[in-house]
């Protein structure tokens, strides 16, 4: 029997990854809806293409176009933010949660209080909303897959085993594209280097983030809700070759580590078989052709965005929804050359000084909270920027 599907955030990176291995498997889905931002035309393609339901653009203003690029189709057209949550609603076996930024808050949050199996790539989940979020998934009995490279390969690891029974839990980083510079080259680093990363093709956010580190620290404190054995347990290593994604080490000392292509396909495909498994088109990895496997630990002198972000989490309450909008007021900065490479994780810090909140209860309180840290985020820009 075929499975239905949800995907939100279907012409991104992740919607694509998602889309291939459905495309592969085309007797075993049914595709329920499709949802993006404002790519009207390639979401009215993809729409028809695998006989969605309902599509979905998050901004409003782009519905007539997407109306008019499925007339005729028998697709339901809608917009806005409402619409989104309206399309993460629907019964499915699976929906995917790859809406980036705090516009996948809410529709992660519409398919959580259904009851629903989520495929989870939507990092301000966790980061911004993490204890919000996973009371929510305990009260609605939702099931959360984790779709980050290191976090599926951590749930694959602890594929069963007893999580009284770790004890560490370590994230492996490739060190980006900087690993080896020194401070003068990395001060002076531009957008163009930043974003080339040397094993993953990403967007220009993440891969600025993965270049500072901010990127791991941010999925340390996804770890630490998703796998709760205490933040004393939980570590990072780079490991520039990225073939080993994460690893869990029991208390009789084994450590398992899942190992695998620098392609999201691989997790993906691990959620979408769960707890099955399923065929990728990848090449098989070749020990003997990759050679050596290395390892260090990171360098928080020059890459500070993971002490920071450890920093945050430690305090809690308010503090990771802050570090998580600063960084991407930060990061925008850079991208536009407001700012130099360094600043990045200085505006994050200052604008954690800055501002504190009471801790979130709700899914408004959150946003709230990540508005609020724009502003001071964009001010400390503004009135003393960075260069």
């Amino acid at each position: 029997m075929s499975r239905t599907i949800t995907l939100l955030g279907a012409t991104g990176s992740i919607g694509a990854s998602t889309l291939d291995l459905v495309r592969r498997n085309r007797s075993e889905w049914q595709v329920e809806a499709l949802t993006a931002n404002c790519s009207a035309k390639e979401l009215a393609v993809l729409a028809r293409e695998f006989g969605a339901k309902v599509a979905v653009v998050g901004d409003e203003s782009c519905l007539p176009d997407l109306r008019e690029a499925l007339a005729g189709s028998g697709v339901e057209a809608a917009g806005g933010p409402e619409a989104l949550c309206y399309a993460a609603q629907r019964p499915v076996d699976m929906t995917v949660a790859a809406i980036v930024g705090c516009a996948g808050l809410a529709p992660t949050m519409a398919a959580v209080e259904r009851g629903g199996t989520i495929a989870l790539a939507n990092k301000e989940a966790l980061v911004s909303a993490g204890n919000v979020m996973i009371s929510a998934v305990a009260k609605h009995g939702a099931i959360l897959l984790p779709t980050d490279s290191e976090h599926n390969a951590i749930f694959q690891c602890l594929s069963g085993g007893k999580m009284e029974d770790v004890a560490k839990i370590t994230l492996t980083a490739s060190g980006g594209p900087f690993r080896t510079w020194d401070a003068a080259a990395i001060n002076a680093a531009t957008p163009e280097q930043a974003v080339a990363h040397p094993n993953w093709s990403m967007g220009a956010k993440i891969s600025v983030d993965s270049a500072t580190m901010m990127n791991k620290g941010l999925e340390y404190i996804e770890a630490h809700h998703l796998f709760p054995v205490g933040l004393d347990r939980l570590g990072i290593v780079v490991h520039p070759q990225s073939i080993i994604h994460s690893m869990v080490e029991f208390r009789d000392r084994s450590t398992l580590a899942q190992l695998g292509p620098s392609d999201m396909r691989v997790p993906i495909a691990s959620c979408l078989a769960y707890p099955e498994r399923m065929e990728t088109p990848l090449e098989p990895l070749n020990l003997a052709n990759i050679g050596e496997l290395t390892f260090q630990a990171p360098n928080e002198d020059l890459f500070p965005a993971t002490r920071i972000a450890r920093e945050a989490i430690e305090t809690g309450g308010a503090s990771p929804a802050i570090l998580n909008a600063a960084n991407e007021i930060a990061v925008e900065a850079f991208l536009s050359g407001q700012i130099g490479f360094s600043r990045i994780a200085a505006v994050a810090e200052a604008t954690l000084a800055r501002y504190d909140a009471p801790s979130p209860s709700t899914l408004e309180d959150v946003l709230a909270i990540d508005s609020e840290a724009r502003k001071r985020a964009a001010e400390a820009l503004e009135h003393a920027p960075l260069v």
